[in-house]
């Protein structure tokens, strides 16, 4: 009898096997059709002068032209400038509004998080359609009607070189936290109450408790926001696009906004691919040193 059962268990978790990859199937269908085979076409397109009817094999000259075009260096410079003055801010807004949140009963925590992530579910061209109304240069411009009762002149805000890059880093300040609001105060309920009851019979004051035990719990969930969030900020396209352009004089130009325009405005495909691939590279590289260097002491 033994002997029996042992070939029909075998049996039953190789049948269970087949029945989890079918249910993955589409899954896996969906992942080779709209990543896999992209990301392959793209490297093939990143060594040819690609042309609809017919490519042309040019080796590493599509990454060479990148490399000497200053524009593609000053839309990184640009890029990185733009990660690093929204994704510390994004973070350090996030946190703050999760702590104001976490004292409240469950039912206000359900109504400030469906608010806070209202502009996540919202249409981003109508979203840049306010915030172009926000930055009109003209005096009706909400912010310069703000200036104006402190007696400063209008401002150009998108239109001039010096404040374009301030506008879409403000823009960014003041939006688009709904999803790390709640990630953060899902990390800050699961932080057990007996630790904060040690702290206060240890006298300890609302700061310490933040930086011994608030803080050093959430670094896992800290780590994966400030991961994803430089990942979103290098390819920023949407605000840039819809909002400046690029311009003025390529002062607001990123990366995936110049993949973009010459895949699509000059049709330098085989250029624009093998800039999406560098990108890419040094989005992993970046993602790698910060698992390196902050997730060292890091359990998940």
């Amino acid at each position: 009898m033994t002997q029996l059962a042992k070939p029909l268990k075998k049996r039953r978790i190789k049948g269970d096997g087949g029945w989890g990859y079918a249910f993955i199937a589409v899954a896996l269908v969906v992942f080779a059709v709209f990543t896999a085979y992209p990301v392959v076409s793209a490297f093939i397109i990143s060594f040819q002068d690609y042309k609809p009817l017919g490519s042309t094999f040019v080796g590493f000259d599509n990454y060479i032209d990148s490399f000497k075009d200053s524009l593609f260096w000053k839309s990184l410079v640009n890029t990185v400038v733009y990660t690093i003055l929204t994704v510390p801010v994004a973070l350090i807004i996030s946190f703050g509004v999760a702590i104001l949140i976490l004292p409240l009963n469950k039912k206000l925590q359900t109504t400030f998080k469906a608010i806070y992530y209202l502009p996540a579910v919202a249409s981003g061209v109508a979203l840049s359609v306010v915030w172009l109304w926000i930055f009109d240069p003209m005096p009706t411009g909400i912010l310069n009607q703000v200036l104006g009762f402190f007696g400063i002149n209008n401002q150009n805000w998108l239109g001039s070189s010096s404040t374009s890059m301030f506008s879409l880093v403000l823009m960014s300040w003041l939006s688009s936290h709904g999803t790390s609001i709640i990630i953060y105060l899902a990390a800050l309920l699961g932080i057990d109450d007996s630790y904060y009851e040690a702290a206060e019979l240890d006298g300890a004051s609302f700061i310490k408790k933040m930086w011994y035990i608030v803080i050093p719990c959430l670094k896992p969930t800290t780590l994966f926001l400030l991961v994803t969030g430089v990942i979103g900020s290098f390819q920023v396209f949407q605000n840039a696009y819809l909002m400046t352009g690029g311009g003025p004089d390529n002062a607001t130009t990123m990366v995936g906004l110049l993949i973009f325009n010459n895949a699509f405005k000059y049709f330098e495909f085989g250029k624009a691919a093998a800039q999406s691939l560098v990108l890419a590279l040094i989005i992993g590289v970046i993602s790698l040193v910060q698992f390196k260097f902050w997730g060292k002491d890091v359990e998940y």
